[in-house]
């Protein structure tokens, strides 16, 4: 085997008296392919500064192989101090590196190299970073999340081009497609120390959960133990007393084990606070156009999502889907076209920015609006602190000031917010971003289970599959097709991912895009296909007059549900009484039945009349 380019040896590490990282190792050989993974807080992102010299640790070794190039990429780069972007990229290359490199990386990733580095997004600061990363082609590449605020066209051209270096590789994602695509090695860190496994990320989660429950069994014999040991000294002790001396030394030494001992960091508890149930559409669009500046950015979109549906929604930056998402949650008018949201939807939101809060607050005012040391989920009242703890906030945290939170604890508190407030649709954007893996597989499970509609917005691949029942995709010009299923689905029946050209606008319209819920028989399918003539005519007596009575007939159900939901609410009634019990699961299910029609006659009447109306 080759020695190793990069060898971090029992490196240690304590900020403000509390270890976080004890005697830690990390090697790194010729053309190796290392994930780092660990929890948000663990020390991934130090542990990498370590192996490229920026952070001195307080004990242990670092070995570079003289002659070996190492890049490091950083979550955040700072480009102050340079004029154009082809600047900052060729400031990170060698004597003997091509400059020419650093320009075709930039324009590979949609960058003009004589452009400014002042007012740049996120994504944009990002790839450069990257450029001026790559260009080298060093021999070692450390590189702290190089996903984040890339669109899915920019992490599959990162994917190809790391794949086909021949440097070696340390990555830290939260993308578990990219890791599994790249690493052939995989690093945990955890409670302050690394184990390592000599296969890719796809074998990381079974092996860690098999190591976990190792942990605790023997943490559990360790248990049974002490109380064997405890229960001699109570009823046992004898006259040997210096054999009495030895058991008793050994029994505090056990207790002190248990004491000392790390236990894994407890998982977030997540869970929504479901508002009543809405009706059966949720949102209907038809033939919805938006345009800025002469570009269009939603071209004739129609779409109807149903209670309960998930819709991911995917495409390059800039291609509009945070304004596809306002203009179905009517936070934006369209030029032409007619949005409906339906009957009793109760709306949160989830920024991509974060924009909501305010560095000032501290977290427990964030939790509460500044009202009070009480919030309410689900119906309850919680204290602040104990919520605090669902999300692995301490209570020592409360009064720590936005500001200084890290990317994922800010997520972690965004989704924190948001779940705490009650609703039957979530609209979440880029909701993945900082979150650790962990926390990822229970906000996944979170969205499983959720009773409502889902609207979301990611270029997280894997997370599309496992959430989402249709994707829309931005097929360029301004038009988006609905395809059935996550993003892997998506990608089977277009034949093609996200495409992006340099100026970050999606590309190859397909006209094939297999629609989803698109009834053509249904009536208001109808309405939008004739909708030309919609104008010639007036609305019916009978139209007019069921425009006007549904909603009292609406309500009127919803009260009779009511009553007939308080009956089966009792925990006792099907061993009292189950002909009782049959009864009402019988009406309640006709009640439904029959205002789930009432709501959809109502809409489309609405639309037909507002159609009609201009």
């Amino acid at each position: 085997m080759a020695p190793p380019l990069l060898h971090l040896q029992g490196v240690a590490l304590t900020f403000g008296g509390t270890p976080l990282i004890e005697n830690a190792e990390l090697s790194v050989a010729p053309q190796e392919r290392i994930c780092l993974v660990g929890r948000n807080g663990s020390g991934k992102s130090t542990l990498v500064k370590m192996a490229a010299g920026l952070v001195e640790p307080d004990a242990g070794k670092r070995f570079v192989q003289p002659g070996a190039t190492l890049r490091y990429l950083p979550q955040e780069p700072d480009l102050t101090g340079y004029e154009t972007l082809g600047a900052y990229v060729a400031e990170g290359l060698g004597p003997a590196d091509d400059v020419y490199r650093g320009e075709y990386l930039l324009t590979e990733l949609g960058l003009d190299p004589s452009h400014g580095t002042q007012g740049l997004s996120g994504g944009e600061a990002r790839r450069a970073a990257l450029a001026r990363t790559l260009a080298p082609s060093p021999d070692i590449l450390l590189l702290d999340e190089p996903t984040n605020h890339l669109d899915l066209p920019a992490i599959e051209w990162l994917e190809n081009e790391l794949a086909g270096m021949r440097t070696a590789l340390v990555l830290i994602s939260h993308d578990r497609r990219f890791l599994e695509k790249l690493s052939r090695a995989t690093v945990w860190l955890d409670r302050g120390q690394t184990r390592r496994l000599e296969e890719g990320f796809g074998s990381f989660e079974a092996w860690r959960d098999k190591v976990l429950e190792e942990e605790e069994r023997d943490r559990h014999k360790l248990t049974r133990k002490i109380a064997a040991e405890e229960d001699w000294v109570r009823y046992g002790v004898t006259a040997r007393r210096k054999r009495n001396v030895r058991r008793l030394g050994e029994l505090h030494g056990l207790r002190k084990e248990l004491r000392e001992q790390r236990r894994a960091t407890g998982d977030v508890r997540l869970a929504a606070t479901e508002g009543e149930t809405s009706g059966k559409i949720v949102i209907e669009a038809q033939q919805v156009t938006k345009v800025f500046d002469e570009a269009p950015i939603v071209r004739d979109f129609s779409i109807r999502v149903a209670r309960g549906d998930r819709v991911g929604i995917v495409g390059p930056n800039g291609a509009g889907k945070t304004t596809l998402i306002n203009l179905l949650t009517g936070g934006l008018a369209p030029d032409s076209g007619v949005v409906r949201i339906g009957a009793s939807v109760e709306m949160v939101t989830l920024d991509q920015r974060r924009e909501s809060l305010d560095p000032n607050w501290t977290l427990a005012e964030a939790l509460t609006g500044g009202r009070g040391d009480t919030v309410q989920v689900g119906g309850e009242t919680k204290h602040v602190a104990g919520y605090m703890k669902d999300f692995l906030f301490q209570p020592e945290q409360m009064r720590t000031p936005i500001g200084v939170l890290s990317g994922g604890e800010r997520g972690r508190l965004m989704l924190a917010r948001a779940l705490a407030r009650p609703s039957n649709l979530l609209v979440l954007d880029e909701p993945t971003n900082d979150l650790d893996l962990e926390t990822l597989d229970l906000l996944q499970e979170l969205l499983a289970d959720y009773a409502g509609t889902l609207i979301l917005i990611s270029h997280d691949r894997d997370f599309l599959d496992r959430v989402v029942t249709s994707t829309v995709m931005a097929e360029g010009e301004g038009r988006w097709g609905e395809y059935a299923g996550g993003y892997s689905d998506m990608v089977a029946q277009r034949g093609t991912g996200v495409s992006s050209t340099h100026g970050g606008v999606a590309t190859g319209v397909n006209s094939g895009a297999r629609k989803v819920g698109k009834d053509p028989d249904k009536p208001a399918a109808k309405a939008a296909e004739t909708s030309g003539d919609t104008r010639k005519r007036r609305l019916s007596f009978k139209e007019k007059h069921a425009l006007e009575t549904l909603p009292g007939r609406i309500a009127e159900l919803e009260a009779q549900i009511a009553k007939v939901q308080a009956v089966m609410d009792d925990p006792d009634l099907f061993s009292r009484d189950p002909g009782r019990f049959e009864a009402a699961t019988a009406k309640l299910g006709e009640l439904q039945l029959a205002l789930n029609e009432a709501e959809e006659q109502w809409l489309e009447l609405e639309m037909l009349r507002e159609e009609i109306e201009g």
